[in-house]
């Protein structure tokens, strides 16, 4: 069982991260949505710049100390993606990439509600975005 929550919070940090990514393109169709996307953006931002503990790899860690497994060698990131889904040098060029996405939805979210406020009609919505 204990394996199973450990795969499950490991779906779940993955879940997080792409939400981190590309969540705020959710706020072109949903605009409060923007509010949830940018505490889940500050928060990667922290976790991954300062020594702030993650409470999914946290959680992941009791997981498989329960199975006797030892902590996550480096961390989630280290363990998960870093030299397994990119190399670790590219980490500088995907961390602007990253940020330059997030701005994209933020500054398509904040057009798309400003047309909203002047009351034009947003293609595909024909009541709008509300």
């Amino acid at each position: 069982m204990y394996r199973f929550l450990a795969d499950l919070t490991v779906l779940v940090h993955i879940l997080a991260l792409v939400y981190i990514g590309f969540g705020g393109f959710l706020a072109w169709r949903w605009p409060k949505a923007i509010f949830v996307h940018v505490s889940f953006a500050v928060w990667g931002v922290a976790v991954n710049t300062f020594p702030i503990p993650c409470p999914l790899t946290a959680l992941e860690n009791f997981f498989r100390h329960q199975q006797g497994l030892t902590d996550l060698p480096g961390g989630f990131n280290a363990y998960y993606l870093y030299d397994t889904v990119f190399p670790r040098a590219w980490l500088p060029l995907i961390a602007v990439i990253a940020f330059g996405v997030v701005v994209i939805s933020y500054i398509g979210a904040y057009q798309r509600w400003r047309r909203v406020q002047h009351g034009d009609q947003v293609p595909g919505h024909p009541i709008g975005l509300g």
